[in-house]
């Protein structure tokens, strides 16, 4: 299967389906998004955390979105002016677990089993799986706010939108795409490279030149997205 590639998980699809029945044993199996109101536009800010942010500004622009997603633990604190402080939803990862408050949803991208299995353990008794990095074993949430999207999603948006470009898409790449199926209007925000072309954070000092992207086709999401952003399905802030 396409997914077990990915991580080379060996366990088999019985595991699987197990791991799925304990996740909507414990969380809601349909997301509320919220009803939308008649005659008015569901705004998205889709907030990254490329280094363009730095000094951009951007903050209160941000925060006037009804919703608001965040990337992994990209911080709030101390960068308000640039980033805004409002998080509706954060994308986490076990290997990127942050607290949340009680009124942001946990979203989740799983594309391997133990991404099913971290945050039923991970807001309840405590996950204590090893993986590639250090897993922070509990996290603050609200068990009524987990959205976790079908591996499926991941093969779409690889295989129709990437043209089976890089070994999977980024983080980012999903949450836009994902917020296309969700948002009336779509904002980005801190995504791409630096002016030299390394893919930096807005909160780390760059320490390895010519940072890339990994595993991820990074230069063709990003020409993705300029062209739904030319095409007026997105709109895109560059930043600083």
């Amino acid at each position: 299967m396409w997914w077990k590639r990915l991580q080379y998980e060996r366990r088999n699809f019985n595991y699987y389906k197990t791991a799925v029945a304990n996740l909507f044993a414990v969380f809601p199996p349909v997301p509320d998004l919220g009803k939308p109101s008649p005659g008015k536009c569901r705004t998205c800010a889709v907030v990254g955390n490329s280094v363009n942010l730095r000094g951009s500004g951007y903050g209160s622009l941000i925060d006037s979105h009804d919703i608001v997603i965040r990337m992994n633990g990209g911080p709030t604190t101390g960068y308000e002016k640039d980033v805004g402080t409002k998080t509706t939803h954060r994308v986490l990862y076990p290997e990127s677990a942050v607290d949340l408050d009680n009124s942001t949803h946990l979203v989740v991208f799983a594309f391997k089993i133990q991404d099913l299995e971290w945050p039923t353990k991970a807001l309840t008794t405590g996950f204590y799986t090893t993986s590639h990095r250090k897993v922070k074993p509990k996290i603050n949430g609200n068990k009524d706010l987990v959205m976790v999207v079908n591996p499926a999603f991941m093969k779409y948006v690889h295989e129709i939108w990437m043209k089976r470009r890089g070994k999977y898409p980024s983080t980012g790449f999903m949450t836009l795409i994902l917020s296309l199926h969700i948002c009336d209007e779509v904002h980005v925000f801190g995504f791409g490279a630096d002016s030299n072309g390394n893919w930096s954070h807005y909160f780390e000092v760059l320490k390895k030149k010519n940072y890339r992207t990994g595993p991820h086709s990074g230069t063709n999401e990003y020409a993705i997205l300029k062209r739904l952003a030319s095409e007026q399905t997105v709109t895109l802030y560059k930043g600083s």
